[in-house]
């Protein structure tokens, strides 16, 4: 059953994989918005008497890497799920001698993986290569902070990539309720774009609302991984960290199993 599952994850991965043009469009749209985002926060900094909360190396690495990995949020649902939901072909799911969460979770985590990566490894060599050798060295991808950062900022990926998948699968389980994604996939990205850190990074935000950003799960997705990397949260406390964002993975995909037993109970499937 293991290999199963592990054919469902490659062969969604490798389908993805096909779509490099509009990976390559995705990739310029990232870079400029990164230039956009970096120039109104320099603008901030530049007006500003206060010590802020990140340093400038810190401030780029938080935005180049939030802009690579911004195909990994989970601001919107899988389109073969989606039409699986609404053509009735979801019976066929429901058919196969599999459980259906974690068949949809291996799809959903292959089709998450090659998306970002499709992106990200672009966009990196980029702002990280690329820049320094034209002289934009203000403007490029500092390294990590240290050998041991990187290796926290790897262990953070990997629970980034557990939460974006099981918040995706929360998002497809409330389809068997709605049969159509435009209502989440219009709440959402505001949700986890903001929570994650993607538009403000968070520690840009008012002590007030830090407790309650700290606690929910949307940090795990950039948040972590990022300040990781440039050393803003020191590899002593990743650990404290990583068990936070893994104890969201469990809790959620807790729910989401909870949610889908009871939508399976209940569903209609379309056309009979």
């Amino acid at each position: 059953m293991m290999r199963a599952y592990r054919a469902v994850l490659t062969l969604r991965f490798r389908e993805v994989l096909q779509y490099r043009a509009a990976a390559w469009a995705g990739v310029f749209t990232q870079v400029v918005f990164g230039f956009i985002i970096l120039m109104v926060l320099k603008a901030f900094y530049a007006s500003s008497e206060a010590e802020p909360p990140l340093g400038v190396g810190q401030l780029l690495a938080y935005v180049w890497l939030g802009q690579a990995l911004f195909s990994l949020m989970p601001w919107n649902v899988d389109r073969e799920v989606q039409a699986m939901i609404r053509s009735g072909a979801v019976a066929y799911e429901l058919a196969r001698p599999m459980d259906t969460y974690t068949l949809w979770f291996c799809r959903t985590t292959g089709w998450r993986l090659a998306a970002v990566s499709l992106r990200a490894l672009p966009l990196l060599v980029i702002v990280a290569g690329v820049f320094p050798l034209v002289g934009m060295h203000e403007w490029a991808l500092p390294g990590p902070a240290s050998w041991l950062a990187l290796g926290a900022f790897v262990a953070a990926m990997v629970v980034a990539i557990l939460l974006a998948v099981t918040i995706t699968m929360l998002m497809h389980v409330v389809m068997l309720w709605t049969l159509d994604a435009e209502g989440i996939t219009r709440i959402a990205p505001a949700i986890v774009m903001l929570g994650a850190g993607m538009i403000i990074p968070l520690p840009l935000f008012p002590d007030a609302v830090q407790p309650l950003l700290m606690a929910l799960p949307f940090r795990g997705l950039l948040d972590v991984p990022v300040r990781l990397y440039s050393g803003h949260i020191p590899v002593s406390e990743a650990a404290a960290h990583l068990a936070l964002g893994l104890a969201w993975v469990v809790g959620l995909v807790a729910l989401g199993r909870w949610m889908m037993t009871r939508g399976l109970r209940q569903i209609a499937v379309q056309g009979g």
